[in-house]
């Protein structure tokens, strides 16, 4: 069955197959060729266990053409007669008819009862599968249609259509989810949960990296859960607009269908009329259309197009959009540029105005804030404050969390369970709960074991017996309190240098620098940096604090002045290209084994354990792990030199809160120099002393604390 797999995974692929590491085709061929697997219908099972897979190894552009690769795998695995089918579900082994052995005249003329089982009838049968069919249909055409939408919003297109009322049922309002699982690839991420949304609520949904907040997200989106009325318009903020020829302005703009449909309907209609107008000289007829054309109705219809453009405030929508934007950083410029000009960075925001624009009735945010700097932060935080619908955001950023969200919901072992309050009043709730949980669970066991003891001690005594009766009821009875799981700790330890190089470390004496072709973006920096320096730069994206990081580094040189290094130095630089450059076919033990040949297994083990990649994790591929994990093998990676210095570049937008908190807690310990380029401000607040403003083509030492800047800024209006 492998062999007849791999053919049928090579030919559906093509050249892609060829183009991807073999160890991941394999994978995909291994688990297709299970003789278990249940391939689903059209292919839906095989794209649930590997779809994400083919679309992070490149193979497939996305989930849409996944689903379609899926299905013809799965049509031709059918061809090969190796896909099982359906097994009837039987309610009973042997069904009981109550008038069998009766006679027939007496017994009742009735159709057979429609159950699971082999007793329908052949009709019964027919209907069924009829019914199954069409009910399968309806569900795939919503999910193409889910999937179409999605693709469109990557890449810029007017298709979502939101809905502002009519007669397609009452306003959305609470959102009742019962008794609902979440499954990816075969595995059980949230189970027999239930959760309601209250209208016009801030949620913020945290846990830690791979437990399925984003999968929670996906599902919602889709309309996949249960409880989710069909007319709920949800829009999730995931991935980024993939870019045309469409300014940024008319992106926004296009993502309201309705407007667009009701504006091209009115004057599609005022044409119409034009051409019934009579001509006052002549007396005749201008009309191009048919003439049986009812004007009263057409203006009638044209006053209800009128109200319905005032109601959702059509005539408006271009200043609202350009505010969005301009909210987000876009100067006049920039939103009239097409989207493709744009960086990944800038086109997610795009992403997240359109989002911002719809007003959906339910907006879902994956890590909102990564791909913005702390003025667009700052503004998102008083947009959100103000938003009239119900709002989910996934963030590692603890302060905005405490501004935005009103209520918690804590994804944890398989469950979830709303709080009420910020993200501080969480964390202290949950504390609480779990110091009582162990206190009853203490109590119980106590208990429990005086009990059982008395009767060990007691049981073949006859005198007590009755005691010991009594209390093995009591025993019985005592309800079950489970004990306290905590989630493992996270570890960041970076290594102590074995040295420590005399001054001077890192100095700049009037450096300047520009790319090639470019403006001057730097220009006579005067500044040093030390072992003992703990510093975060801050300043709008855009401004160079990366391209500062490489001149610091070595990555660039000063296009005039000087940049000393200390040649005993040793710089670790953490960015997000070290992520992205992580070989995924391989695991982080192979890695790292890579990375420093000759170096003993055990060491290079208890490195990655240093970091949290501990036990099977470490020989796990890395396509397998969550973006924290990727990023903790990244940090295993550039610190095993054991660096003097630490050059982070936005560390913590992959990271969950408990993880930031453990990186926080390794640079206190780090021995070395910290300078980082961060809008984290718990993250900066408890790992650095020091702030940088970058600006201007200057970096000036701010004195102050990073609450003093944030409010610098917002005074400013910047």
């Amino acid at each position: 069955m492998a062999e007849v797999a791999s053919s049928v995974v090579h030919e559906v692929l093509g050249d892609r197959a060829r183009d991807v590491d073999e160890p991941i085709i394999d994978y995909i061929i291994n688990v297709l060729a299970d003789e278990d697997f249940d391939f689903g219908v059209d292919g839906d099972g095989a794209f649930e266990a590997v779809g994400e897979l083919l679309v992070d190894s490149g193979c497939v552009r996305d989930d849409a053409e996944g689903q379609l690769v899926c299905s013809k795998i799965s049509e031709k695995f059918g061809k090969h007669g190796l896909v099982k089918p359906k097994e009837a579900v039987r309610s009973l082994a042997t069904p009981l008819r109550m008038y069998d052995g009766m006679d027939e005249t007496e017994t009742r003329k009735k159709q057979p009862e429609v159950l699971d089982g082999p007793v329908l009838s052949e009709r019964d049968k027919a209907k069924l599968e009829r019914r199954k069919r069409k009910d399968e249909r309806q569900r795939q055409a919503q999910y193409q249609m889910h999937l179409a939408e999605m693709e469109a919003v990557r890449a810029g297109m007017p298709v979502i259509s939101v809905y502002h009322g009519g007669n397609e049922g009452p306003a959305v309002r609470d959102i009742h989810m019962e008794n609902f699982t979440v499954s990816v690839g075969g595995r059980d991420l949230i189970k027999d949960a239930s959760v309601t949304l209250s209208f016009g609520r801030h949620y913020g949904l945290v846990g830690r990296n791979g437990t399925g907040k984003t999968s929670f997200l996906r599902h919602m989106a889709m309309h996949a859960i249960d409880g989710i009325p069909k007319n709920c318009q949800i829009l999730h903020v995931e991935q980024e607009v993939e870019g045309d020829d469409t300014s940024a302005l008319q992106c926004i703009l296009n993502s309201d269908i309705e407007r667009i449909q009701l504006l091209e309907e009115e004057a599609r209609l005022l044409s119409q009329q034009r051409d019934l107008e009579y001509d006052e000289e002549t007396g005749k007829s201008n009309a191009k259309v048919n003439g049986s054309i009812d004007k009263d109705a057409m203006s009638k219809r044209l006053e209800q197009i009128y109200e319905r453009l005032e109601f959702i405030d059509a005539y408006s929508a271009e200043s609202r959009a350009a505010s969005i934007l301009a909210g987000l950083s876009f100067t006049p410029e920039m939103q009239r540029k097409p989207t493709k000009t744009f960086s990944g960075g800038w086109r997610m925001r795009i992403a997240l105005a359109r989002a911002l624009f719809i007003e959906p009735d339910l907006l879902l945010l994956d890590e909102p804030t990564n791909h913005l700097d702390l003025h667009a932060v700052l503004w998102l935080e008083t947009y959100l404050v103000r938003w009239p619908k119900t709002l989910i955001v996934v963030s590692h950023a603890r302060e905005f969390l405490n501004t935005v969200v009103t209520d918690i919901i804590h994804l944890h072992g398989q469950k979830l369970t709303t709080y009420k309050g910020d993200y501080d009043t969480f964390e202290r709730s949950r504390e609480e709960q779990l110091k009582n949980q162990q206190k009853a669970f203490e109590s119980s066991e106590k208990s429990r074991a005086h009990m059982q003891a008395f009767i060990d001690k007691f049981r073949y005594n006859a005198k007590r017996a009755s005691l010991v009766q009594s209390r093995i009821k009591a025993l019985e009875r005592m309800g079950h309190v489970d004990a306290v799981v905590s989630d493992p700790d996270y570890k960041f330890e970076f290594p102590t240098p074995d040295d420590r190089p005399g001054p001077p470390i890192i100095s700049f004496s009037d450096a300047s620098f520009g790319y090639p072709g470019g403006p001057i973006l730097f220009k006579n920096l005067n500044f040093g940096i030390d072992l003992d320096s703990r510093i975060s730069m801050v300043g709008p994206n855009g401004i160079g604090k990366s391209t500062l990081l490489k001149l610091i580094s070595g990555d660039l040189q000063p296009t005039s002045g000087t940049v000393f290094r200390s040649a005993k130095v040793r710089m670790a630089v953490f960015s997000q290209h070290h992520v992205d450059g992580l070989d995924l076919s391989s695991n982080p033990l192979l890695y790292m084994m890579r990375c420093y040949p000759g170096v003993p297994e055990q060491k290079l083990r208890a490195h990655l354990g240093s970091f949290g990649i501990t036990g099977n994790l470490a020989l796990q591929p890395m396509y397998t792990l969550s973006g924290g994990q990727k990023s903790r093998v990244a940090f295993s990676k550039i610190t095993f030199k054991k660096p003097h210095i630490i050059l982070l570049d936005e560390p913590s937008n992959h990271l969950d809160l408990d993880a930031v908190e453990a990186l926080i807690q390794g640079l206190v310990l780090f021995q070395g120099g910290v300078l980082m380029v961060s809008h984290d401000e718990h993250l900066i607040s408890g790992s650095v002393d020091e702030l940088w403003v970058v600006s201007e083509g200057k970096v000036t030492p701010f004195s102050g604390t990073f609450h003093d800047y944030k409010n610098m800024l917002r005074s400013s209006g910047n």
